[in-house]
């Protein structure tokens, strides 16, 4: 289960708004490298195949690949404004190291594929 806080969320669909594709949908997902092993991936996109779950977050259209599920269960996005700049966090419970810029993890299970270049 991912979890999408209700501010995170206004965040998007704004977003999702202003794409002039129909049909789009937030994808997350993981990709090998990063300092710590693998790289968060969140993005817009309009193509769904049998690889993918689907799911329905505060009246958004979510999907990750099925490889992607078990890295990402339990995660937890949100949207926090910080002065004239906000972006989003990611707090993901199967984690066991990050790097120092959030954007990076790896598991207990999996260390991934660490790169050389810095966050």
């Amino acid at each position: 289960m991912i979890t999408i806080s209700e501010t995170a969320a206004g965040q998007l669909k704004t977003m999702l708004a202003e794409q002039e594709v129909p049909n789009m949908f937030l994808r997350l997902g993981v990709t090998p490298g990063g300092c710590s092993g693998f790289s968060y991936a969140m993005g817009f996109d309009d193509n769904e195949t049998d690889q993918d779950v689907y799911m329905d977050i505060e009246g958004l259209k979510v999907v990750v690949s099925k490889d992607d599920v078990r890295y990402l269960d339990g995660l937890t996005i949100d949207f926090e404004e910080s002065g004239m700049t906000g972006g989003f966090t990611i707090n993901n419970p199967n984690a066991t190291a990050t790097c120092g810029c959030g954007s990076s993890f790896r598991t207990k299970e999996d260390a991934g594929q660490p790169s050389a270049e810095p966050c």
